[in-house]
């Protein structure tokens, strides 16, 4: 029993040191995976506050478990996607705790014009996990996709790590 009052302790020591999203000069590290119909990969993600709900960062995808048939179909430029992010961080606005941030966002990236919806929690000041949807808007190349283009032309899942820089 003294051991479950101590973690408990401890766990609340730590949300209440703990904050989503503070502002200008607030930076996070996402690493998780990423999940879609064609494939699964790799998704790694920074992010800078430039305002007290606003941030700006990039995101990279790298599809490595691919769908039966397309290992030999899709090259590398298939798999690799970059992309610049705008995020509108509203956890605070919808008075969340202070470890918790919601975020909705536009992308534009190499394979498409996007956007997103994530979620982070932390555990302390520097760790916690985040998911996040994403579906493209705009496809810049959307009338004749090959199954490889595909990869990163349709709605994903990401889920994870996330650290607080």
């Amino acid at each position: 029993m003294k051991n479950l009052i101590v973690v408990i302790a401890l766990i609340s020591a730590s949300f209440v040191n703990a904050q989503a999203f503070v502002g200008k000069g607030d930076s996070k590290f996402q690493v998780g995976a990423n999940l879609q119909e064609n494939a699964s990969g790799l998704n790694v993600s920074y992010d800078v506050g430039i305002g007290e709900n606003i941030s700006l960062g990039l995101s990279s995808t790298y599809a490595l478990g691919l769908k039966d048939g397309l290992e030999d179909i899709a090259e590398t430029g298939d798999r690799f996607d970059l992309r610049g992010r705008f995020n509108a961080n509203i956890g605070n606005v919808l008075n969340a705790s202070e470890n918790f941030d919601i975020y909705p966002g536009l992308s534009f990236g190499l394979k498409n014009f996007g956007g997103h919806l994530g979620a982070r929690y932390f555990f302390s000041s520097g760790f916690g996990i985040y998911t996040e949807l994403n579906t493209p808007i705009a496809k810049y190349d959307s009338d004749d996709l090959t199954i490889a283009e595909e990869i990163h032309n349709q709605f994903t899942v990401n889920i994870g790590a996330v650290f607080n820089l």
